[in-house]
């Protein structure tokens, strides 16, 4: 019996340890990405279109863009489009998410962004941050999963607003009235200022 809780214990122990090791490493991923991201901004001899080229080959792999689009839907209206329509929205969706992450980034000073404990469930971390702009404090929460190769964000929550849920209600508006086309039509127009 004894042998047997010493099992349990020393297990427990090592899970613990595998689920902080990953925390970890999906916050050391984000924070890489980020002060690459960074250095691209304050580089003075770079146009923004050079800086904008670069900085989607620095966050491009960081997201699933695909996971995002799904989640926007969600079960509702997701499982009842064709693959086609799945596709162009999808298409859409990460156009939208690209120019909206693009144009917030450009507005980059001088911001500090500090790091608070992962916090891991099964296969996924939360993964707090601050930033800090002017003596103002905007809390952010980036949410990933560990994928076959690394870790994905799937998510990102401001101030506690998820972006996924944010666009899950806004196409929600269109297509509790309107069509999955009307809605494409909506995607492919400049997103309003």
């Amino acid at each position: 019996m004894r042998s047997l809780c010493y099992t349990v214990l020393i297990l427990f122990i090592t899970v613990q340890a595998g689920l902080a090791s990953d925390g970890n490493e999906a916050q050391a991923l984000l924070k890489n990405r980020l002060d690459a991201t960074i250095a691209v901004l304050q580089k003075k001899d770079l146009d923004q279109q050079k800086k904008n080229e670069q900085l989607v080959e620095i966050v491009t792999p960081m997201f699933d863009f695909h996971l995002m689009a799904k989640l926007s839907l969600g079960r509702k209206y997701w499982p009842g489009l064709s693959e086609e329509k799945k596709d162009e929205f999808t298409d859409l969706f990460i156009k939208r998410l690209r120019a909206s992450y693009l144009e917030k980034i450009s507005l980059y000073t001088d911001e500090k962004v500090f790091f608070k404990t992962p916090v891991q469930n099964k296969r996924k971390v939360r993964i707090p941050t601050e930033i800090i702009s002017n003596n103002n404090r905007i809390s952010m929460i980036y949410k990933m999963y560990k994928s076959k190769k690394d870790w994905k964000i799937y998510d990102v929550e401001i101030e506690g607003i998820s972006i996924i849920s944010t666009y899950r209600s806004q196409f929600d508006q269109v297509l509790s009235k309107g069509t999955i086309d009307e809605l494409l039509q909506k995607l492919e127009k400049p997103e309003n200022k």
